[in-house]
């Protein structure tokens, strides 16, 4: 027996013999065959095995045995399974695997005869589609067809697996969705939703809950598919059972969340209320693996973002609030992201809820670990959960001044950070820009009136807007040399940009942040003294441009305002005649301030 196993053991070090890759290049079936299940074994469980012989060149040798149709079958079989073992290696082999135009040619072996043929290509496939992350629409309607033709309900549990899962990797697009409802997938994965075996259902939900994402028409099409006379979110609900495997109640819950998310169900249906919050609520606690309570938290975080019913039911649901932040204690970035999120959720409304999370213990100390964290994905959903706390007033006046949360939310700003991120974080900075806010003078004394000029100069809208939305709340009800210093970092060319931006959002918020400059009373002289000209000519550029009347009511009222002192012969020449309806409009004057 020893001697038998000689072979195998000289082969693991690949780099001292060529003897079994030049077996390999062999004109005999049984010497080439023996190589490559010799190669197959050596590489399984190794990246630096698979290393080695991809190195040597072996890849294009096993595309060509296995698309000739000349070669024995064993031998084309076993070439795919060793590509399908390739192809479970690092990025550097599968991008490798993909130039090579492997995924095509599997789709073509389709065609073949011989099951245990297809059955290892759509094996090497399913690998493929699991690692490939960059391609799009790379299944044609035809192919597509194909594909859902070996998950039938004569086809084995296998090929069933398979196809659930290449399907559920292929659905990164609109097109890539409404392309497989188109060929009918809806009702092909409803049938296997009632096949007896977790290793085909779990991919199924995870086809049926990226099918629906984000896609209401492929959601509403999901939704009213019926199987037996029972519709898919019956059969999911059923999924979704404490008694079923934890893995399975994640998929099914993720898919009825996406469901109800795409409208294709209310937030008030019982099957969202009472069956998925509960489940994914329970699967946050403490005694699930962390993996699964980070999946548990991340679905609930987008179940609860927007209906303030579902945000009330799962802040005292079980203890979630205490299980989330026992969640942030984890190592794993997925599970404090996720907590993060789930808190950014459910404070988005309602301020008892809000409070409810801000007084659970060392929570605080969480968020400020995740501002000034390394990881720039933790960063972004910590900033985004102080952005939904930061909506409370009272937390404002207290706790978030008591921690200075400010400080590791410029720094933020300040150091490069990727669009999202400095969207989030000028997000929340808006809001602790709020009159009320502690917060407001010492970030003036740091700077913040130039780092919010310059966002107000971004390409992107969203970041003009929190820019001018920032500086509109600080000019509320501020000191003259605050306004003076924002009217001067802007200048007045930046100013007239603003005011001409096509995103009517930025324009508003401009008109607010030049109504807050102007009033009240004892600065609308001074302001109009010093910077008038520049103001009135902005505001008639708004008036007398093609702007919605909400847009133009805004303008007047700062006109309105400006009249109080004694720039009316610029008024005059201008030829713009103030109606008896101002005295009218004057009384919604009145500056302010916006959360955001």
């Amino acid at each position: 027996m020893l001697s038998e196993m000689q072979p195998f053991t000289a082969f693991m070090n690949v780099e001292n013999t060529r003897s079994y890759i030049d077996d390999l290049y062999s004109s005999d079936p049984e010497r080439c065959l023996s190589s490559i299940i010799c190669i197959k074994n050596s590489v399984i469980g190794s990246n630096r095995q698979k290393e080695s012989v991809i190195a040597q060149g072996i890849v294009p040798r096993l595309i060509q045995l296995l698309k000739d149709d000349n070669v024995k079958t064993n031998v084309r079989i076993e070439a795919a399974v060793t590509l399908g073992s390739l192809a479970k290696g690092t990025e550097d082999h599968i991008e490798l695997l993909l130039k090579s135009g492997i995924i095509q040619m599997l789709l073509d072996l389709l065609d073949e005869e011989d099951p245990k043929l297809v059955d290892a290509c759509l094996c090497c496939l399913r690998t493929l589609s699991q690692q490939d992350s960059s391609s799009l629409n790379k299944y044609s309607l035809k192919r597509l067809k194909k594909l859902l033709s070996f998950a039938g309900p004569k086809e084995s549990t296998q090929r069933q697996a398979c196809i659930a899962t290449i399907l559920g990797a292929a659905c990164k697009s609109v097109t890539e969705q409404n392309n497989l409802c188109q060929v009918g997938a809806p009702a092909v994965l409803a049938s296997l939703l009632a096949v007896k075996c977790s290793a085909v259902r779990i991919p199924v939900l995870t086809c049926l809950a990226a099918m629906c994402y984000n896609n209401p028409s492929v959601a509403s099409e999901i939704a009213n598919t019926e199987y037996k006379d029972t519709k898919v979110p019956f059969h999911l609900s059923t999924l979704i059972c404490r008694y079923r495997q934890i893995e399975m109640q994640l998929e099914a819950a993720r898919c009825l969340t996406n469901l109800y998310r795409s409208g294709a169900l209310c937030a008030s249906d019982s099957i969202i209320t009472y069956r998925t919050l509960p489940c994914l609520v329970r699967l946050c606690q403490v005694e699930n693996l962390e993996q699964h309570r980070a999946a548990a938290a991340e679905t609930l975080a987008y179940l609860t973002e927007v209906d303030i019913d579902l945000q009330k039911i799962a802040s005292i649901s079980n203890q979630l609030v205490s299980a989330l932040v026992d969640l942030l204690n984890c190592q794993s970035v997925s599970a404090r992201q996720a907590a993060f999120r789930t808190f950014a959720s459910l404070g988005a409304n309602d301020e008892d809820i809000r409070k409810r999370i801000i007084d659970t213990k060392c929570l605080m100390e969480k968020v400020m670990e995740g501002l000034e964290d390394q990881n720039k994905e933790i960063n972004l959903a910590a900033v985004r959960c102080l952005h939904s706390l930061s909506r409370s007033v009272q937390q404002l006046r207290t706790t978030f001044q008591d921690h200075s949360v400010w400080r590791p939310l410029m720094t933020i700003i300040l150091g490069s950070p990727s669009t999202e991120l400095l969207t989030a974080a000028s997000s929340a900075l808006c809001n602790l820009l709020l009159e009320f806010s502690p917060a407001k003078e010492p970030m003036v004394q740091q700077g913040v009136v130039n780092l919010l000029a310059k966002l107000t100069s971004k390409p992107e809208p969203s970041l003009r807007l929190n820019g001018v939305w920032a500086l509109m709340n600080l000019a509320f009800q501020a000191e003259q040399r605050v306004k003076s210093q924002i009217l001067n970092s802007l200048g007045t060319d930046q100013i007239f940009r603003l005011l001409a931006d096509p995103d009517t959002r930025v324009l508003m918020k401009t008109l607010g942040l030049l109504r807050n400059l102007v009033s009240p009373r004892p600065h609308t002289d001074t302001m109009m003294a010093l910077h008038g000209v520049q103001i009135m000519q902005g505001v008639v550029l708004v008036l007398e441009g093609p702007h919605a009347p909400e847009i133009k009511e805004q303008a007047l009222c700062i006109l309105v305002l400006s009249t109080l002192c004694l720039f009316d012969p610029y008024l005059l020449i201008r030829n713009i005649k103030m109606s008896s309806g101002a005295e009218l409009i004057l009384s919604s004057c009145r500056g302010r301030s916006e959360q955001c």
